[in-house]
């Protein structure tokens, strides 16, 4: 049993931190397996371990001089520990992953890119099956393929194999006895054969089915060579825009197709063949995805903290925080290099897929030369990434010098916050807070707001409660980590007013933080700085207006993503919502059929029962709902 509260409640329980006697604690150190934490004098965890005894483990780190010189360093930090027991090492496995991803601690290798990939899934569990996009795998009765690389590209090809096979693109149980008054909007628009209505027999729609598998598994070709037909059609007809389309779908489909195409083994077999590359500051972890003996698409991953760190050590980490977490396990995974506790790692595995995983290292043979062209691949992404961050990194310690020259600061501006407030009307205000170290993005550091407190379009007042809560937070002795640390300089986006409101919030705090606004010209591109009530143009070419010119628009960038996702979830909420009979079902196809709430407020009861779901007795209602005297006022 993983015990995650019970750690919570001893971890925010810590108090008195200067009674804490390291020698006096190793004592107390059962033998179980679990999870340690190490802690700095700042309450940050700095490192997160795993041990198949949590007492010898941890007694080695203060007993033993055996150790590297990251290692060195992290003990001289350590002000106390904290630990978790478990039942088995597997489940110590894991959290020892989950943890390692909350807290982010200095002294672990870190997977810096964590991302869940697209699958294409095939409702195959179902009488008339669905084809879908998801980020999970299940054991459902389902197909699944993936992962794919390109999200773009997997949603185009489930609208083009949804539209050509006619497959239902809707969430009803169809279980060949109910049936539908009337199909959907799909049906008329010859993008769905109904089954919902009975008008297709299931085998018929099983055979479409099957040809649609037969794509994913490699048979591209006859899609290809319709949507070439009707891209000519369409060009011969002077429809190019449609023609445009569909050369669109076949770069789309050929994405896909061209990836299936690459046998690499004599088996069909699904397996992750891993390679890695070192460099001195980070490692390249390349990961080929085959399935069915095919490469369907591949992806690297950059680990930093790796300094005196083995090639085993970094496989292991890697291994450890890419499968703990919900992705799909293949059958085989391929190492260049054995690591500890291989049949931990393939019994968690197991149990994940359900089941037998193997952990392999080729020495000779087709798999060993597959392994040595991901490791060349990680090299190149290594040597490229290297190269381009190397120069990144140069040329921000150029610009925070300059800026820390132009605003004549004491200390080079090591951390700097912007903020920004974005509303459409005044609905949904929200602040974002993008955060620079070293003149770097630090998006782990990234926050939003939701503005709480208030009403309207009001930017000042918005800036005003967003400042303050940050500054709050920072001030707090329990406040979140990111939120402890305060900036050298804040940079607003926004012109005196919103810089003045800043200014006066620091002021108000007791606080020391050079304000400065950013400001933009009349094309809305950044031209300079508002700082201390002056302004400071910018010359296009120096880095500090490249470093500003970045800031401020990841701030309005991060703002606006936030607003959007805010917006989504209401985006069905409408003036239709106000009417007596409509619901979802009709609201959605009354939007459907005329367009626009503005559409259906001019058209007539004979007009309006036309739509789907639509009778005259609710045609009036909605008729009389626009053309009363209330209404029209």
């Amino acid at each position: 049993m993983l015990c995650y509260n019970i750690f919570d409640s001893l971890f925010l329980g810590v108090k008195n931190l200067d009674n804490f006697n390291i020698p006096e604690e190793l004592k107390k150190i059962p033998d179980n397996p679990g999870v340690y934490l190490m802690k700095n004098s700042f309450n940050d965890v700095i490192y997160v371990g795993k041990a198949k005894n949590l007492k010898r483990r941890v007694r080695q780190y203060f007993q033993s001089r055996n150790h590297s010189t990251k290692i060195e360093n992290m003990i001289k930090n350590i002000n106390y520990f904290e630990y978790i027991m478990t039942d088995t090492e597997v489940e110590a496995l894991i959290l020892e992953a989950n943890l390692i991803k909350k807290y982010m601690p200095k002294y672990n290798t870190l997977l810096r890119d964590d991302k869940q990939y697209p699958y294409i899934k095939i409702t195959t569990n179902e009488m008339y099956p669905r084809i879908m996009k998801v980020r999970q795998v299940k054991r459902d009765g389902c197909k699944y393929y993936g992962p794919y690389i390109s999200n773009y590209a997997v949603s185009e090809i489930i609208e083009i194999v949804g539209n050509l096979f006619k497959l239902r693109k809707c969430n009803m149980s169809l279980n060949g006895t109910k049936k539908c008054k009337r199909p959907c909007l799909n049906y008329h628009i010859n993008k769905c054969a109904a089954p919902c209505m009975g008008i297709v027999d299931k085998d018929v729609y099983r055979r479409e089915v099957d040809k649609v598998i037969g794509f994913l598994n490699g048979g591209g070709e006859n899609i290809i060579s319709t949507l070439k037909e009707s891209m000519i059609n369409a060009s011969k007809s002077l429809d190019f825009e449609l023609a445009a389309k569909y050369r669109d779908q076949i770069r789309s489909v050929e994405i896909i197709h061209e990836k299936q195409k690459i046998d690499v083994a004599t088996t069909n077999v699904d397996q992750d063949v891993i390679g890695t590359a070192i460099g001195i500051e980070e490692a390249c972890v390349q990961v080929f995805f085959i399935r069915n003996g095919k490469i369907m698409g591949r992806e690297h991953f950059l680990l930093t903290n790796i300094e005196n760190e083995t090639r085993e050590e970094i496989v292991t980490s890697f291994i450890t925080q890419f499968y703990t977490g919900t992705v799909y396990i293949p059958k085989e995974i391929l190492l260049e290099c054995e690591v500890d506790e291989k049949e931990l790692f393939e019994n968690l595995l197991t149990e994940k897929r359900g089941n037998k995983v193997t952990i392999k290292t080729p020495i000779k043979g087709e798999k060993n030369m597959l392994v040595k062209m991901v490791k060349k691949n990680a090299l190149e992404v290594l040597e490229k990434g290297s190269a381009r961050i190397k120069k990144e990194m140069e040329n921000s310690k150029i610009a925070i010098e300059a800026l820390k020259d132009l605003l004549e600061l004491k200390e080079a501006p090591y951390r700097i916050e912007a903020f920004d407030i974005s509303n459409i009307q005044g609905v949904e205000s929200v602040g974002s807070m993008v955060v620079f170290e070293n003149g770097m993005a630090s998006k782990s550091n990234y926050r939003r707001f939701k503005i709480k407190t208030v009403i309207g379009p009001d930017d000042y007042k918005s800036m005003e409660e967003v400042l303050e809560r940050r500054l709050n937070r920072g001030l707090s002795t329990d406040g979140e980590r990111s939120f402890n640390k305060i900036p050298d300089l804040m940079l607003i986006d926004g012109g005196k007013g919103q810089t003045g409101i800043a200014e006066r919030v620091v002021e108000n705090f007791g606080l020391n933080i050079p304000v400065c606004g950013m400001v933009k010209d009349d094309k809305h591109t950044t031209n300079g700085l508002l700082y201390k009530g002056v302004e400071i143009p910018l010359k296009r070419t120096s880095e500090v207006y490249k470093l500003v010119w970045k800031i401020q628009e990841e701030a309005h960038r991060f703002a606006i993503n936030y607003h959007r996702n805010l917006r989504d979830k209401t985006v069905f909420k409408s003036e239709l919502d106000n009417i007596k009979g409509v619901g979802e079902k009709r609201k959605i196809s009354l939007l459907r059929y005329f367009g626009s709430v503005n559409e259906i407020s001019k058209k007539t009861e004979n007009e309006l029962v036309k739509a789907p779901t639509m009778n005259i007795a609710i045609a009036k209602v909605v008729y009389n709902y626009f053309h009363e005297d209330n209404h029209k006022k």
